[in-house]
């Protein structure tokens, strides 16, 4: 989703709100009806609208978002390599063992 955000006329909105579904679906942008004498409106993808929600409550704890954040910051790191899904679940297995020993 970009940053900028296409603006429309709600009549022009009215008349092609088929293309404009459509339009807003495929390209992941919300598009912004402007509504004369009323508060402007947003038309977004409906998976858009679930993923940011999802994003604002995973940020919505400082913990959680430190460790998300941190674990952003690893990873463009370049510091970590490359694992399989087996090679992952090993190592936690590994971890886990280590944990119920000490």
């Amino acid at each position: 989703m970009s940053n900028i955000c296409q603006k429309i006329n709600y009549s022009e909105a009215q008349a092609n709100l088929d293309e404009l579904c459509n339009q807003v679906v495929l390209s992941r942008d919300a598009v912004i009806i402007e509504r004369e004498g009323n508060d402007n409106v947003a038309l977004i993808a409906a998976d858009e609208l679930s993923s940011m929600k999802e994003t604002l409550y995973l940020l919505s704890s400082p913990e959680n978002a430190a460790r998300l954040f941190a674990a952003l910051e690893e990873v463009q790191s370049g510091n970590l390599k490359p694992q399989t899904l087996d090679e992952l679940l090993e190592e936690l297995e590994n971890d886990d063992e280590d944990e119920s020993v000490n």
